[in-house]
């Protein structure tokens, strides 16, 4: 099923449809993840579901007719949704034991959202999960959709409150970093003329309290296309100073946010997609970057007085890092991790055979592991916090895998 390097194995620990301890199902299409020690082998990993609307129940976790719905209280669930039928996406939760390698618990852990694709961990120990998709209330669904929501890491079976960050913006969420020094958050747009954000929160650990969100715009240019679509805008290694532009007399809701802030001045991105801290710096890919759009992969190094007026002096640093232009190096980045020896470990999302790929802090591309069953794409890559082990997603197979082996020979 799953191609690996001499010494390395592989184990499917959770599955579609599978039952889970709280007695709903393992939602399908399973997407970002991230992880969070509780002691030496215990852990909990939490996922995202990229359930759109429209999948009548195949893989929902209240089962193919929403059977179990009337299980959870109406106030579980950010939208309920018109006769029962939720917003189907949401996250999971799972205790696992690496040095066991089986999981302890399992369950639902955030209820009522949709296309729950990536999102990011934070240093306060909760995942941000994000709506990849702008959804108007109206027919199906009682709420406005295309947010960021908050879920605690707890290895207890609970629901996370369903609360969106409101000031973090309504648009086609993909995924989030945040950096501990500053505490800003970072967060990507998964679209074609997309834009990537800052929030300052108010109160690091209690983002509800509100905050600023901002865009990124390269600074003394207005409007920079980064994507490399028609011109080389961008080489790689080339390093551009940037400002963040308050985005205070925008509308943060409205559908087309990115094409307004774009015209005032912001830095357009190539579908950004999977986002990671790492090394000091912010790693964010954008999936069609790229004269042949096959991906780009860019750094952020956060300026020292990152988020403070201070840093109109001394500017945080954009870096085009990968760009190959050729499918056989990378095909279509989309989740990437930085590794416990300081690698990218990226999945792929292209239309064909897809590949877990090594990036080296040099920039030098290696294919790790190979989707040998399906077209699926590899998703939510994230490593154990002991570092023995790789979790990843094959979406459409509806499988969770768990990958071991000599990390430090790879």
């Amino acid at each position: 099923m799953l191609d690996l390097p001499k010494g390395f194995t592989y184990k499917i620990i959770s599955k579609k449809g599978d039952k889970m301890s709280d007695g709903f199902y393992v939602p399908g299409r399973a997407d970002g993840m991230a992880t969070f020690k509780i002691d030496d082998h215990r852990m909990i990993l939490i996922r995202n579901h990229e359930i759109s609307d429209g999948e009548k129940g195949v893989s929902s976790a209240f089962g193919e007719n929403y059977e179990l719905v009337n299980q959870l209280k109406d106030s579980d669930f950010y939208d309920k949704g018109v006769n029962s039928v939720p917003a189907d996406g949401g996250t999971t939760t799972i205790v696992y034991n690496t040095k066991t390698q089986k999981i302890e618990k399992e369950s639902l852990s955030l209820a009522g959202t949709l296309r729950n694709c990536a999102g990011g961990a934070t240093p306060w120990n909760t995942w941000l999960t994000c709506e990849e998709i702008i959804l108007n209330k109206g027919g199906k669904f009682e709420k406005d959709h295309g947010y960021v929501f908050e879920v605690p890491a707890s290895e207890e079976i609970c629901l996370a409150k369903p609360e969106p960050i409101l000031d973090m913006g309504r648009f086609n969420h993909e995924a989030v970093a945040v950096d501990p020094i500053s505490n800003a958050i970072y967060l990507t747009e998964d679209d074609s003329q997309g834009l990537l954000y800052r929030f300052l929160p108010n109160t690091p650990s209690k983002l509800l309290d509100g905050g600023r969100l901002q865009a990124l715009k390269v600074k003394e240019t207005t409007s920079f296309d980064s994507r490399n679509w028609e011109t080389n805008s961008v080489k790689i290694g080339e390093q551009l100073e940037v400002e963040w532009m308050d985005l205070a007399d925008f509308d943060i809701h409205h559908e087309e946010l990115r094409l307004h802030v774009y015209e005032a001045g912001a830095t357009r991105f190539a579908r950004g997609e999977g986002m990671w801290y790492g090394n000091g710096c912010v790693y964010f890919a954008c999936t069609n970057g790229g004269a042949n759009k096959k991906g780009q992969i860019w750094q952020y190094k956060p300026s020292e007085a990152e988020g403070t007026v201070a840093e109109v002096n001394n500017p945080g640093i954009l870096e085009l890092f990968v760009e190959p232009n050729d499918g056989s190096v990378i095909e279509n980045a989309d989740n990437l991790t930085v590794a416990p020896w300081g690698d990218l470990i990226v999945c792929e999302d292209g239309p064909d055979t897809n590949y877990l790929l090594g990036v080296t802090p040099e920039g030098e591309v290696y294919k790790f592991a190979r989707n040998n069953m399906s077209s699926s794409e590899m998703a939510g890559a994230t490593f154990s916090p002991d570092g023995t082990t790789l979790f990843m997603n094959m979406q459409e197979d509806g499988l969770t895998v768990a990958i071991t082996g000599p990390w430090k020979k790879i």
